[in-house]
């Protein structure tokens, strides 16, 4: 049994490029019963949007309560400041006596370096780690990474990877469970980048993810503790196991209705980041796993479908966790959050995947939560941001920050008592990915959404009360130019404190 405290544990479980409306109870056709339920014992927070909508810049951003251009983490491939990330929210209740952990796929320092650069999540740096290395790092006491999490590249071969992959290895089977990674169980009709693995769902990441999220759930401790629980799917290639892969047929998922690509209107990057060239040197890595092309309704419906089914082996292993936590008595004294780092387009205005076009589907990532003081069945639609999220921990334990947050707690909003304005987000986006490069800065208040590019000025404006789908950009509208007045006056208001841009040391 699990030492009792005084103080709360708190549960933080993520998924990865999750859409924030992927869920049976917002409506999608999706099986996430474990998920409905917690959030039917809790509040659903609907306006929750990612700080930068892709990986590495969002999570650097969880960790450390800071925006993308704070921290220096403003796209993929840049690593985070460890004597920065030491001081984020798991640092903070670390120095306050909590016990902390992360398990599953960090993303805080880049896998696919250029060169010879070495980090303890970099496929070099690995291979320097000590056999059995759990930490600490970036304010985590314990850690159990797996060094990717996204099956288009096989798990690394010890000495290098982490703790998964010396798992995955460590029976002698890794070149045999390596051919089943890689082979389909049944036919996708060509779907670009979707299979349905042959590897047994007992080998997969999710399982082991939750097998030692209950590991560390059952430990014996006097100190309360934070989990970070963090899953890599939904994320691409769509390489469910099975049976989860054939939950969902693709004749019966949900498609969304505005799934054809229309640049009538849009800001000129829409256009340019699908079309442009790519640097020589990121070429083929991103046009082959970056770049989807226009989908048939058939291949959007197999991409669908196999996402489906990874997101429901992720609901099946958040209710093993959730099982495993009441058993050892603390769900009445454990906050739980469950939310995203970013989202998918997942068929919206014909794009699949992510770039820079933060439509709803990418940015609002919403969230579940639930715990001691949380009202149970509210729906709140105040705009915060995923960067509240380390405020909150420390609100909820008693703790101070180790240093100054842009986020701030969620409280008082989650007890009905708080409002917003607006949340913000942002990417400086290097033209390594997508061809161009972008000052993008967004701010999404309640009711509506402005995003610019600093660098042209450009940009695009929604509506988001009557137009939902966001199919109208009403920036450059006379008849809006009050909205486009008072949305940017909001956006110019973060803070001074961006660092200088900083140098990519690898692909992702």
């Amino acid at each position: 049994m699990t030492g009792h405290s005084d103080r709360p544990n708190i549960l933080f479980i993520t998924s990865d490029q999750q859409r924030g409306d992927c869920y049976g109870f917002r409506g999608r056709g999706v099986q996430t019963p474990h998920l409905d339920i917690l959030a039917s014992e809790g509040t659903s927070l609907e306006t929750v949007i990612t700080p930068c909508v892709v990986c590495q810049p969002a999570r650097a951003s969880i960790l450390t309560g800071l925006l993308p251009r704070t921290h220096g983490v403003h796209d993929n491939g840049i690593d985070l400041d460890p004597g920065l990330g030491e001081q984020g929210f798991a640092g903070s209740l670390s120095a306050a006596g909590y016990s902390t952990g992360i398990i599953g796929k960090a993303h805080f320092s880049t896998y696919h370096v250029f060169g010879d650069h070495h980090t303890p999540e970099s496929i070099p740096g690995t291979r320097d780690m000590p056999e059995g290395w759990r930490g600490p790092y970036m304010g985590f006491d314990h850690v159990e990474l797996t060094h990717i999490g996204h099956n288009w590249w096989l798990p690394e071969k010890p000495p290098a990877g982490l703790a998964y992959e010396e798992w995955y290895y460590g029976d002698g089977r890794g070149e045999l469970k390596n051919k089943l990674l890689w082979g389909s169980s049944r036919d996708h009709k060509g779907a670009p980048q979707t299979w349905s693995s042959k590897l047994p769902v007992a080998w997969h990441n999710s399982t082991w993810i939750a097998d030692r999220a209950i590991d560390f759930i059952k430990q014996d401790r006097d100190a309360p503790f934070c989990l970070w629980v963090s899953f890599p799917d939904p994320h691409h290639p769509f390489d469910c196991p099975e049976p989860w892969a054939s939950l969902h047929r693709p004749e019966d998922v949900d498609l969304p209705e505005h799934r054809k690509r229309n640049f009538e209107g849009r800001p000129w990057w829409h256009k340019a980041a699908l079309e442009s060239e790519i640097p020589a040197e990121h070429r083929e890595i991103r046009e082959a796993y970056s770049r989807m092309g226009e989908l048939s309704d058939e291949h959007l419906r197999e991409v669908i479908a196999n996402t489906y089914g990874q997101l429901a082996l992720i609901d099946h292993s958040v209710g093993r966790i959730l099982t495993e936590l009441e058993a050892q008595g603390l769900g009445d004294n454990t906050y739980i959050v469950y939310t995203a780092d970013h989202g998918d387009w997942l068929g919206d205005h014909g794009m699949v995947l992510k770039g820079p076009m933060p439509f709803e589907g990418l940015l609002n990532v919403k969230a579940i939560v639930k715990g001691p003081d949380v009202p149970v069945g509210k729906v709140s639609d105040q705009p915060l941001s995923t960067l509240d999220l380390g405020a909150t921990f420390l609100d909820w334990a008693g703790a101070e920050s180790l240093m100054d947050l842009h986020g701030t707690s969620m409280r008082a909003v989650l007890s009905g008592d708080g409002t917003r304005d607006a949340a913000f987000s942002e990417w400086e986006l290097l033209p390594g990915r997508v061809g161009v490069g972008l000052s993008l800065r967004t701010v999404r208040t309640r009711t509506a959404k402005l995003t610019m590019d600093l660098k042209s000025g450009a940009g695009e404006m929604y509506d988001l009360e009557t137009d939902p789908d966001e199919l109208t950009n009403l920036f450059d509208d006379p008849a809006h130019t009050a909205m486009r007045e008072e949305l940017t006056s909001i956006l110019m208001t973060r803070p001074d404190d961006m660092r200088p841009n900083g140098v990519q040391v690898g692909m992702a």
